[in-house]
C-alpha cells in the first residue's frame, strides 16, 4: 500500500491575483492564461506596472499641490497658532516613523519568504536535473556497452564458434536481443538532444534572486536610515538635514512605487502560472515528450477527481494551472503523455516507460540464459571462449543493474515530488512573500508621503523662529541676547546706576553707587536678574531705598526674615552716602 501524499492545491491568493483584470496597452481584455511568449499577455503585465506609475504620478502631484499651498497661503504667526502647528508636525513625524518601522518589518518578512520560495524552487530544479542527468547517463552507458562491448565479444565468439552452427545461431540471437535493447533505449527521451538543462535554469534563477534579495535589503535599510535621520533633523531642528532627507524621501517614494509595480506584475504573472501549471507544461512539451508520459509525471498519485477539480478551477493559468505552461514548454521535445505522467503521477495512469523497460528486462534475461548455456556446454569444447563469455556476462549484469536504477529514476514519484516542492515554493512562499513586499511598498509610500508633508512645515517653523529671534530689540533688558552680551562686556561693571528718591533735592546725576558690602548670603532673585541685565544691581527696585527710613526688620520682630542681610547692608550704605552728600536734609 502506497503512502498518502499531499496534492498540489493552488492557494487562495493566487486565485485572487489571477482574477485581476488583464488589459493590454490598447485597453483590450486578454486571456488570463499564463503565456509569457504572447505579446498581449506581456502587455497585460506591463499595464499593471503602468498603474503603479500612475499612482506615483498622482502621489507626486498631490505633494506638489500641498507644497504650493503651503508656500503661497499666508500663515498666522500668533502665539496661539504656534503650538497646534508644532503638535501637528510632531504627530506627523511620529506617525511616519511608526509606519516606516512597520513597513520595514513587513518588508524583511516578505523578502525572506520570497527568498525561501525561490530557494525551494532552485533546489527542486537541481534535484530534477540530477534525476534526468542520471537517466541520460544510464541510457548512454547501457547503449554504449551494447553497441561496442557486446558487439566486440560477439564478433570474437563468432570466430571461435565458426565450426558450430548452433552456437553461431545463439550468438546471432543474442545480437538481435542487444539490438532490441538499443531500440527500446532509443525510445526514451533524450534530454541532451532536447536541451532541457534545468541546472542552467536554476543557476539563472538563483543569480536573479540573489540580486533581487540584495536590492530589497538595501532598500529596506535605506528607508530605515532616512526615517531615523529625518526624525533626528526634526529633533535638532536642522534645516540642511531636513532638506537632504526630503530629497532622499522623494527618491525613496519613487523606488517604493516602482517596486510596487514590479512586485504586482510578478505576483499576478506567477499566480497565472500557479493556477494551472500542468497545462502550460503540456503545451511546452508537445511534440517532444508524449502526452501520456507528461501526464504520468504531473499527476502521480492524484485521483481523477482531484485532477478534474484542479483543471476545472480557475481559468487554467500557472499557480492555478501550472501544467499548461509546462506542457507548452516541452512541446516538440517530450511527448505529452510523458509530461502528463510526471505532472500528475496518478496511480491509475500506466507508466509510459513500462513497455520498453519490460522488453529491456526480458531481453537481458534471455541473453543471460543463453550465456549460461554457452558457459556450461561450449567452454569445455572451446576454452578460449570463456573469457569473452564471462565478459558478456559481466556486461549483462551491469546492464541489469542499470535497468533497476533506470526504472527507479523514471518512476513518477521522484520527479513529481520535485515538481510539487517547486510549485509549493513558488506559489506559496514565493507569491506570499511578493504580496508582503507589495504591502511594504504601499506602507513605505504612505510613510514617506506623510514625512514629506511634515518636513516643509517643520522647516518653515524653524525659519519663523529664527526670524522672530532676529527681530528682538537689542536694547531690551529682557532680551536674552542682551543678557549674554552684558555678561561678556566688562565695561558694564563701571556704569553708574540711577537711584530714584522721593525727595526732589539735588541732582541725581552726581550720585555714585555705593560699594556693595561683602556677604555670603545669596542675592535675591530680582537683584540677580538685574545684575544679569545691566551688570550692576538696579537699586531703584530695592524696596524702601530713598524713603529715609530704616527697613521694618530693624524694629519689628515678625518681619525679621523678610529682607536679606545684603538688602540691609545696601540700605545702610545708601543712607550714609546720602547723609554725607545732602547734609541734614534727611534728618527727621
Amino acid at each position: 500500500m502506497s503512502l498518502p501524499r499531499v496534492d498540489y492545491i493552488a492557494p487562495w491568493w493566487t486565485y485572487w491575483l489571477h482574477n485581476f483584470p488583464h488589459i493590454n496597452l490598447r485597453f483590450q481584455g486578454t486571456d488570463k492564461s499564463f503565456q509569457p511568449e504572447d505579446e498581449n499577455y506581456q502587455q497585460s503585465l506591463i499595464f499593471l506596472g503602468c498603474v503603479a506609475a500612475a499612482g506615483l504620478g498622482l502621489n507626486l502631484l498631490c505633494l506638489a499641490i500641498y507644497l504650493s499651498c503651503l508656500c503661497c497661503c499666508s500663515k498666522d504667526e500668533e502665539e496661539e497658532s504656534k503650538k497646534p502647528n508644532s503638535c501637528c508636525v510632531t504627530w506627523s513625524a511620529v506617525a511616519a516613523g511608526l509606519i516606516t518601522c512597520i513597513a520595514v518589518g513587513v518588508g524583511f518578512y516578505g523578502n525572506s519568504e520570497t527568498n525561501d520560495g525561490v530557494y525551494q524552487l532552485t533546489y527542486s530544479l537541481y534535484n530534477a536535473n540530477h534525476t534526468l542527468g542520471g537517466v541520460d547517463s544510464l541510457v548512454t552507458g547501457t547503449m554504449g556497452n551494447m553497441r561496442t562491448g557486446l558487439h566486440q565479444h560477439l564478433a570474437r565468439l563468432d570466430e571461435i564458434f565458426a565450426t558450430r552452427g548452433d552456437y553461431v545461431q545463439t550468438l546471432q540471437f543474442m545480437q538481435q536481443m542487444a539490438d532490441n535493447v538499443i531500440k527500446q533505449l532509443l525510445g526514451l527521451p533524450d534530454w541532451d538532444v532536447s536541451k532541457v538543462d534545468l541546472a542552467s535554469i536554476a543557476d539563472q534563477t538563483a543569480s536573479v534572486e540573489y540580486y533581487r534579495w540584495l536590492t530589497y535589503l538595501l532598500l529596506l535599510i535605506l528607508d530605515l536610515i532616512i526615517c531615523l535621520l529625518a526624525c533626528l533633523g526634526l529633533a535638532k531642528q536642522s534645516r540642511w538635514l531636513l532638506t537632504t532627507m526630503m530629497v532622499f524621501g522623494v527618491l525613496t517614494l519613487i523606488l517604493s512605487w516602482t517596486s510596487l509595480g514590479a512586485d504586482l506584475a510578478t505576483a499576478v504573472g506567477t499566480s497565472d502560472f500557479c493556477v494551472s501549471p500542468d497545462k502550460y507544461i503540456m503545451s511546452q512539451t508537445k511534440g517532444i515528450i508524449t502526452a501520456d508520459i507528461v501526464h504520468y509525471y504531473l499527476y502521480c498519485g492524484w485521483t481523477s477527481l482531484g485532477a478534474d477539480l484542479a483543471t476545472a478551477v480557475g481559468t487554467s493559468d500557472f499557480c492555478v494551472s501550472p501544467d499548461k505552461y509546462i506542457m507548452s514548454q516541452t512541446k516538440g521535445i517530450i511527448t505529452a503523455d510523458i509530461v502528463h505522467y510526471y505532472l500528475y503521477c496518478n496511480q491509475t495512469l500506466s507508466n509510459p516507460f513500462q513497455q520498453p523497460l519490460t522488453i529491456f528486462q526480458r531481453s537481458l534475461t534471455t541473453m543471460q540464459i543463453q550465456i549460461q548455456g554457452l558457459l556450461q556446454f561450449a567452454v569445455p569444447l572451446f576454452p578460449t571462449a570463456e573469457r569473452d563469455l564471462l565478459g558478456i556476462q559481466h556486461l549483462l549484469n551491469t546492464s541489469e543493474a542499470s535497468l533497476h536504477q533506470l526504472t527507479a529514476l523514471l518512476d513518477c514519484r521522484g520527479l513529481n515530488k520535485d515538481y510539487l516542492d517547486a510549485m509549493v515554493g513558488v506559489c506559496y512562499d514565493g507569491v506570499e512573500g511578493v504580496l508582503y513586499l507589495c504591502l511594504f511598498s504601499i506602507l513605505a509610500a504612505c510613510a514617506f508621503t506623510v514625512m514629506l508633508c511634515a518636513i516643509p512645515r517643520a522647516w518653515r517653523q524653524i525659519a519663523s523662529r529664527e526670524r522672530d529671534y532676529d527681530d528682538i530689540d537689542e536694547e531690551d533688558p529682557f532680551n536674552p541676547r542682551a543678557r549674554r552680551m552684558g555678561s561678556q562686556n566688562p565695561n558694564h561693571a563701571n556704569m553708574h546706576s540711577f537711584c530714584s528718591y522721593s525727595s526732589s533735592m539735588g541732582s541725581q546725576t552726581s550720585l555714585h553707587p555705593p560699594a556693595p558690602t561683602v556677604s555670603n548670603a545669596p542675592m535675591p532673585e530680582y537683584m540677580n536678574q538685574t545684575a544679569l541685565f545691566g551688570g550692576n544691581p538696579r537699586y531703584e527696585n530695592v524696596p524702601l531705598i530713598g524713603r529715609g527710613s530704616p527697613p521694618p526688620s530693624i524694629y519689628s520682630q515678625p518681619y525679621r526674615h523678610r529682607y536679606s542681610p545684603t538688602m540691609r547692608a545696601t540700605y545702610l550704605s545708601m543712607t550714609e552716602e546720602q547723609s554725607r552728600h545732602f547734609g541734614g536734609d534727611f534728618q527727621a
